[in-house]
């Protein structure tokens, strides 16, 4: 009899909308997916509970490597500055996770004060220990780069006997947290120094799950040159493959990120466009970071589930009175087995479950007779927020994205005003390629036109032009693409008559050249390249 109540509760929650994505990640995931984390226990044995920081934070990037391999110089290169309570050198000089953010003035707060603060989003790490505070904090200064991400500097990780010295905390436990939170993870690698220590890779392992966010960087490569550089690349493709385990390469980008004269430059032009690479992928955070989030939240629901699952079907199987300590010995023994019969029954991805030895650990210190037993209301309502609002999010972010100001949608000042520069002979590939000649008297296609005049008076007809069949013939010799060869000849046959005189065809052989030497071609041909004698006819056009 109360139906028509519970439609109209039905088309409340549907018609239910946002002020932005955020907002509605933060209010589903306080709403559907907290109430399931609470009630088995989720925050002990994976990730703290979210807070409203963890939502509005700015995206952050953590730079992971052992030491001397140029961690925090990468940071000094990003903002163009130096940072309060700055180290560098070729000893263990960062001892502290220091996470460098934006304030209007310069200055430092101590992990203590900032896990307190309730405006940052640092609060669960307090779990850690005073170990950990008082090798924690944050460096705050006012930098128009730190205005679009924050970065966080971690120590040096150790090799050979330093490593054997225990740091007092569970650094590859600070690790996995921040792993969960920040945007994007740097492994950075010394073109010296390739090998991987122990502690390097229980590090290493402690960011899986998150590959989708770690990017390599061989740095210092112009310590090394061009010969030995190929060999170097070869050594960390190896090493890399016998810890990261994944059947694709990962990208490595290669470079030297510090604002010295380079020692080999042989690869100038590789180090620009790899560094023009990873630039441009880092400024594009704000503008995904919306979308980062909502990824994070998925696969934290997708987690959240198999747990309830892994737990309910634990405390079902314990006996009600005795033999408690048995069973569970006996239950965390076959724990893989559990994982299996829980595959089968739900049809969940082996790749949800958590790690099996490191569930093991977890459970060994839980008592399993006063686990919750299953609650499908609970499991349902995250289906639904899965299968509804996640998809309701998912339609937002390109509204969102349209209407967010372009100023706010990527990384600027610093080294990014670089990356962006067009006004600079110095931006990346300004005056090459297509852009060669630009701003010069001179017609840039006149220095070889001489070449090109010889293949043309063997293959001009009566007009004094060359026919399309046989600038065809010619132009084939190039081996490109067809596609590729018609836009030479758009651009090329300026007069469109069909036809290309000598001048014309002199254009057609620089664009060809132009695009053998690995350059783009543009879609309209650039003022400048304009042959002198139709210059009038296009001003008149």
């Amino acid at each position: 009899m109360f139906s028509w109540m519970s439609k109209d509760d039905g088309k409340k929650k549907n018609t239910e909308v946002f002020e932005n994505v955020v907002t509605g990640l933060r209010s589903i995931y306080k709403n559907k997916l907290l109430p399931l984390e609470s009630a088995y226990h989720f925050h002990d044995f994976h990730s703290p509970a979210l807070d409203d920081p963890d939502f509005d934070a700015k995206p952050m990037i953590m730079l992971v490597g052992q030491y001397s391999t140029g961690k925090t110089t990468f940071i000094r290169y990003l903002l163009e500055r130096d940072f309060p309570g700055i180290r560098i050198g070729p000893e263990p000089t960062t001892d502290s996770f220091i996470a460098v953010m934006h304030g209007d003035k310069d200055g430092i707060i101590p992990g203590n004060a900032l896990v307190v603060d309730p405006k940052k989003q640092f609060r669960p790490l307090s779990k850690f220990g005073n170990a950990f505070l008082n090798r924690f904090q944050c460096s705050m200064l006012d930098s128009q780069v730190l205005k679009g991400i924050s970065i966080v500097d971690t120590p040096g990780i150790l090799s050979g006997e330093k490593q054997r010295v225990d740091r007092g905390y569970d650094f590859t436990g600070v690790l996995e947290w921040f792993a969960e939170r920040v945007d994007r993870i740097i492994l950075l690698f010394d073109a010296h120094k390739l090998d991987i220590s122990d502690e390097f890779k229980r590090s290493i392992e402690a960011l899986k799950g998150h590959d989708d966010k770690i990017r390599i960087i061989l740095n210092k490569a112009d310590m090394v040159d061009h010969q030995q550089l190929m060999r170097v690349y070869g050594a960390l493709m190896w090493s890399l493959g016998k810890v990261l385990q994944t059947p694709e390469v990962a990208r490595v980008y290669i470079g030297s990120f510090w604002d010295q004269p380079l020692r080999y430059d042989s690869n100038r032009k590789l180090f620009e466009a790899e560094e023009q690479d990873l630039f441009h992928d880092l400024e594009t955070l704000p503008r995904n970071a919306a979308l980062r989030k909502l990824n994070d939240l998925i696969k934290r629901a997708r987690l959240a589930k198999v747990h309830a699952y892994i737990i309910s079907s634990l405390r079902k199987d314990m006996p009600s009175v005795f033999g408690k300590d048995s069973k569970k010995k006996e239950l965390i023994k076959n724990l893989d087995q559990i994982y299996l019969q829980l595959q089968r029954e739900h049809q969940i991805s082996p790749g949800d479950f958590p790690d099996v030895k490191r569930m093991q650990t977890e459970l060994a210190n839980h008592d399993f007779s006063k686990f919750p037993a299953l609650k499908p209301k609970l499991i349902e309502t995250v289906d639904e927020m899965l299968a509804n609002d996640i998809a309701k999010m998912m339609s937002q972010i390109p509204m969102e994205d349209a209407a967010k100001p372009q100023q706010n949608a990527v990384v600027r000042g610093g080294v990014f005003s670089g990356v962006q520069d067009t006004d600079t002979p110095f931006g990346f590939k300004q005056f090459e390629g297509v852009q060669a000649g630009r701003g010069e008297q001179e017609w840039i296609v006149a220095r070889e036109k001489y070449k090109y005049d010889e293949i043309f008076e063997r293959l001009v007809n009566n007009e004094g032009k060359v026919a399309g069949a046989a600038a065809k013939q010619e132009m084939v010799k190039s081996k490109l693409p067809n596609n590729v060869l018609a836009k030479v000849w758009k651009m090329a046959d300026v007069d469109k008559d069909g036809m290309l005189d000598s001048e014309e065809f002199a254009l057609a052989m620089h664009l060809i050249n132009v695009k053998l030497d690995g350059h783009d071609l543009p879609d309209d041909l650039p003022s400048h390249l304009v042959p002198p004698s139709k210059r009038i006819m296009m001003i008149d056009d």
